[in-house]
Parts: structure tokens; sequence; C-alpha cells
């Protein structure tokens, strides 16, 4: 089998673009995967092309040789839109030959650890502005039946907050934590956006609303300024969905920075990278929780490495999406008792519909909304789940 053609794909998808890549061979069989960067989307699917130049004529069950010739010819070796884009086609490749010997993915990484990963849930709050807001729809999606939720509190902060927005970011947690109970699993979200200090002072002031995790209090570049928020923080520490390098995961582990991993599978060069940094994890007995808020063939990768991964505990989920989800791809996800159930079809079980792809062009995305109070603004008016519910 060779490979024939490599393309990119980028599709709207509201607070931004999914980054897909298609792989096709001189025996019919199709391989998709994702790479997608917020506010990189072009960029990243203009990687992925380049990446195709080395490829075509390639066997594509040969996954590791490429993928180290690709990281190799780089010559810089690292960076997010490459190790992205090489996320894609890594995956891509998987898919194919997944295909050709009619295996699920994860047969083809360890075999099948479990059939199912517990998930929470993130994007439930869109649109929520106050307290109120908040709780209204935290009550929402446990109704769902997600056991955890994670959002972030902390308005539209950069690095320092003044006592109204400390008082705010309290009300919100506590109003949420009031309103679905004690067995429901908080997750606080920072989006790297407060500095050392401010980052403790929010994590003492949380800590009675037991939540299971503070994420990315801080920036991502210091690893050694994050130990001292995990030294000082009464709440653990998880991060890693901008370390896009197993190496970074390594020094993560060296300094003992963080009690959750959070590697992001369309980000740190695709789900053979997922598993390196998993084992780096299992040495330490650190938990694995993968970013995973993006597009549907993401979702697919991540839950075939959830699948044959042990220390994966949980695995991330946008509440909603926008309404074409459903319509690019052929996804069929299963959520059952707070849990997601893993495709057993061969390959990764999702095929892209390209025709339905080309009705979503790209859009220019919403950048800084974070710092902007349109942190929350993630979601159309017609916004809807995209998995089924069976009890």
């Amino acid at each position: 089998m060779k490979i024939t053609a490599i393309k990119s794909w980028v599709v709207n998808a509201y607070r931004g673009n999914y980054v897909f890549a298609t792989i096709e061979t001189d025996e019919g069989i199709v391989g998709v995967g994702e790479g997608t960067v917020e506010s990189r989307a072009p960029t990243v699917a203009e990687a992925i092309n380049e990446i195709g130049r080395y490829l075509v004529g390639q066997d594509p069950f040969d996954i590791e040789r490429h993928c180290q010739i690709i990281n190799r010819d780089s010559y810089y070796r690292t960076g997010i839109i490459l190790r992205s884009a090489l996320s894609a086609v890594e995956a891509a490749m998987f898919d194919i030959k997944g295909k050709a010997l009619g295996v699920p993915v994860y047969q083809l990484i360890g075999g099948q650890y479990r059939d199912r990963i517990p998930c929470y849930a993130n994007g439930w709050f869109a649109g929520a502005k106050t307290p109120e807001q908040f709780a209204e729809r935290a009550d929402w999606a446990v109704g769902q039946g997600f056991r955890g939720l994670k959002w972030d509190p902390f308005g539209k902060a950069y690095m320092t907050m003044d006592a109204a927005e400390r008082n705010n970011a309290v009300a919100n947690v506590r109003a949420v934590r009031e309103a679905v109970g004690d067995d429901v699993d908080l997750m606080i979200e920072a989006h790297g956006r407060l500095n050392v200090p401010t980052a403790i002072y929010m994590a003492e002031a949380l800590a009675e609303f037991k939540p299971v995790w503070l994420e990315e209090p801080i920036p991502p570049e210091s690893i050694q300024a994050m130990l001292e928020v995990k030294r000082r923080s009464p709440i653990p520490i998880a991060c890693g969905e901008r370390y896009y390098e197993t190496f970074r995961f390594a020094e993560l582990l060296e300094a003992g920075a963080a009690d959750y991993w959070q590697p992001d599978v369309s980000h740190v060069g695709g789900i053979s990278a997922m598993q390196k940094i998993a084992h780096l994890a299992e040495t330490r007995y650190i938990p694995i929780a993968p970013h995973n808020p993006i597009g549907p063939v993401a979702n697919a990768m991540t839950l075939h490495f959830a699948a044959a991964t042990a220390n994966v505990v949980v695995l991330e989920t946008m509440a909603t999406d926008v309404p074409w989800r459903g319509e690019i791809t052929n996804e069929d996800v299963i959520m059952e008792d707070g849990c997601m159930l893993i495709p057993n079809r061969p390959g990764l079980g999702i095929e892209l519909n390209e025709a339905e792809c080309l009705k979503h062009p790209y859009k220019e995305p919403l950048t800084g909304r974070h710092y902007s109070g349109e942190l929350t603004n993630i979601r159309p008016p017609d916004q809807r789940p995209f998995y089924r519910t069976v009890n």
C-alpha cells in the first residue's frame, strides 16, 4: 500500500476552526486525523500540506519511522505548528492501518484496557456571566449526566486581580457548588492567566469548595514557577495542554510540578507520543486527564488512546458544539452513566464528509476572549450536544 495524496481541511467551528488531515492510498483506504490549534488553523493546514511532500509514495504502515523522519527533517524539530500537523497525519496513518487490518486503533497500541472512560464537561457555561447564570447552566449539565464540571471563574483577569474580582470568582464557584451538591467533581480552570501570588491566593480562597484540581494557574513557560504554586496550593495542580513535546513532560516529571497531566493528542505529535507521555507519568503514579475540547476526530483519537492506556483517569469533553459537527463526520458518541463509550469500529471509527466540510469554510477566530470579558461566548445560539445519552 502506498500513500497517494494528503489533504488538509479547515472547518469553521464558531469559536475557532477545526483542522483535519486526510490521507489517501492506492488501495482506496482513506485515513483521517486532526491537529486543531486555536488561532493558527491556516498555518497548521499548510504544515500538513508540507508534510505531504515527504509522505506521498510511502507505506502508511511505517508510522514510527515516518514520524521520526518528519521530526528530523523539520530541523527545528519542535513547535506547536509542526507537532499539531504531525499529530493529524500520524492519526490518519493509524486510521488507515486499523481499517486495512480490520481492527480499532487501540488494538494497534496495546489493546483494550477499558471500554469506557469517565468524562467531565467543559463549555457547559456558554453565555453565562453572573454566578446565578453559571449555577443555572451547571444544573443543566448535571442533568445531562456529567459527574464533573470545569470552568474558568476568573473573569478577564491577567496576572493580578483586585478585591472585587477575587470576590466574584469565589461567589461564582460557591454558586456552582451549591447548585450541584457535593457529589459532582469541580475542576477550576485558569487558562494560565495568573501570576504566582495571585494563583496561590485564589487556590487558598477556593479550597473550601473541594475542587479536584486548579488547572494552568500560571502561564506555561516556567515549570519552576508552577512548582512554586504546587508547593503552596491546597488544591492539586493540573497542567500540560500547552506542552507539546515528550521532553517537556520529562522536565515536568523531574520537577514534580503537577499532580495531573493534560497532554492533547492533537498537539503532542500524535497517539504514540501521548502513550510515551503517559508511560513517563506512570513511573510516578501521576494520572493522565487528556485535554480534549476540540473536534470530532481529535475526540476519536483521544478515545483510542484512553482505551489502551491504564493511567488515564478522566476525559474532558465539551457539553455542546456547533450544530454542523454532526454533519461534517459520521461521529457517533455515546454517553452512559457519565462515561463516554470507546468505539470498536476499524481504525478510528470516524469518517470525514468532505462536501459538508466545504460548506463551513475558515472564519477569523475570536481572539483574546480570555481577557476581554468574552470568555464564555464560545457557542452559537443554536448550540447542541453532539453525543447520544443512554441509560
